[in-house]
């Protein structure tokens, strides 16, 4: 095996996590190539100075309640440079006022009528209270959209206003693209095992009560994690596309968007899932028609670093709520999440949601103009930038629809031996997922040869 060469295609984080555990598995001989026609490795981490400062315009976080990240950054001898947040935490923009983020929920799903209090109105509010002695039958295993289920148990105002902004913030999507079973698979479960309601289910759904911070990322951003992986990998990278992807005796043979042809005793496919169809359309026609099925948004972020003294709220940020006269979706006081470093403040703003295009076709002038306004708008105050940067991030945000294990099943039956997939559209979009995903992938590259 360690004469072996391996291809990785993209180098985002679950390439390049793929490369890292590749190298690990196969040692020190073999060949590993990863094939990324970005002008810098990492895909959709990003990690930029603004305001002299280093900031993430992509992801920002991972969930410290999976432990993925926190082994892996053991693994690299990063484990020290693990930030937790202050503790502040969201508000809802709802009603063209900033409400409490609503607590004893799943995703935003209601545990208790009081869980919404002052969000909502009296109607919605009684309708919560009154849903465990409504009928309710259930199918196991079935899998709505939250829009579906919520608004018929508990309103249209709790999608939109409790639901919605969390999943925008997320998936780029609303309830009514994302299914229960991606978002909230512990409100699943519990119904599966014959929760009598939907508030029932919730509240055994609830996340454990703990001390601990929820979210974690990396003093330097993500950019120290991005340049450890490529280190300990050892690849080689061609910055190409690959464009054809076929059989060549027992090898496999990628042609990239040079014209130039590699060989590869195995591939691993860490593309979204847009670019991976047509790789897969003749050798693995059954997988790529189950990832042609999964839909992506695009996503936008201002990043602005602004005077020290900007008087911003003592919170982490805002969400949302559907139908609110703001061009974001959501804003980051970074400063305020993750604490002040340096003599300014660091914030960003995300724009773009599944089925509108503002991220593709606003200019970066619109962006920051409506980034001001909607500041203004939300906190009152006039910012005065130091300097910003937009970075926009197209078909970037898959949408986890309704039945999606089930397609993403679907694409890695359908693979040929020696043919491995990860990424964000997989098992999840967040970082923790991209890197369990990549080990996955490795696992059954290392098995099958």
């Amino acid at each position: 095996m360690s004469r072996c060469s391996y291809c990785v295609v993209g180098g985002g984080v679950s390439g390049l996590t793929a490369a890292y555990r590749l190298r690990a598995a196969v040692g020190d001989d073999a060949t590993i190539t990863v094939f990324d026609p970005a002008d810098r490795l990492g895909g959709i981490l990003r990690t930029e100075l603004v305001g002299g400062q280093p900031m993430d315009l992509g992801a920002e976080a991972f969930v410290l309640r999976r432990p993925e990240m926190p082994a892996l950054l053991a693994e690299l001898g990063l484990a020290g440079r693990q930030r937790a947040t202050t503790g502040a935490r969201p508000l809802i923009y709802s009603g063209q006022q900033l409400h409490a983020l609503p607590s004893g929920t799943v995703v935003g799903i209601p545990s208790s009528a009081s869980s919404l209090a002052g969000l909502v109105d009296e109607a919605t509010t009684a309708r919560i209270e009154a849903e465990p002695g409504r009928p309710f039958s259930w199918r196991p295993g079935s899998d709505p959209a939250l829009a579906e289920l919520v608004a018929d148990r508990f309103g249209e105002q709790t999608v939109a206003r409790s639901v919605d902004p969390l999943l925008c913030g997320v998936y780029a999507g609303s309830a009514a693209t994302i299914g229960l079973r991606a978002a909230a698979p512990s409100v699943a479960a519990a119904l599966d095992h014959g929760a009598a309601s939907l508030t029932d289910a919730v509240r055994q759904g609830l996340p454990p009560a703990g001390d601990g911070p929820v979210f974690g990322a990396l003093d330097g951003g993500y950019q120290v994690l991005v340049d450890e992986l490529v280190a300990r990998s050892r690849a080689q990278r061609v910055r190409a596309a690959v464009v054809e992807i076929g059989r060549s005796g027992h090898c496999w043979e990628l042609h990239d968007e040079t014209g130039a042809r590699w060989h590869a005793d195995a591939v691993i496919l860490a593309i979204p899932a847009p670019r991976l169809v047509p790789l897969l359309d003749e050798i693995a026609p059954r997988s790529a028609a189950a990832a042609r099925r999964i839909t992506s948004a695009s996503s936008a972020v201002v990043a602005l670093a602004v005077p020290l003294d900007t008087p911003f709220p003592p919170c982490s940020g805002v969400l949302v709520a559907s139908g609110e006269r703001l061009r974001a979706k959501a804003i980051t006081l970074s400063s305020r999440k993750w604490g002040p470093r340096g003599d300014t403040q660091l914030l960003r703003l995300s724009f773009g949601r599944f089925g509108d295009d503002l991220a593709e076709r606003a200019s970066d002038e619109e962006l920051l103009a409506w980034a001001l306004d909607d500041l203004a708008t939300v906190f009152g105050v006039t910012v005065d930038p130091i300097e910003y940067r937009v970075q926009r991030w197209i078909e970037a945000m898959p949408q986890y629809g309704p039945g999606h294990a089930d397609l993403v099943a679907e694409v890695r039956a359908g693979l040929p031996s020696g043919v491995a997939v990860a990424g964000s559209y997989l098992d999840g979009i967040g970082v923790p997922a991209c890197v369990s995903a990549a080990g996955r992938a490795v696992a059954g590259i290392v098995e099958a040869l």
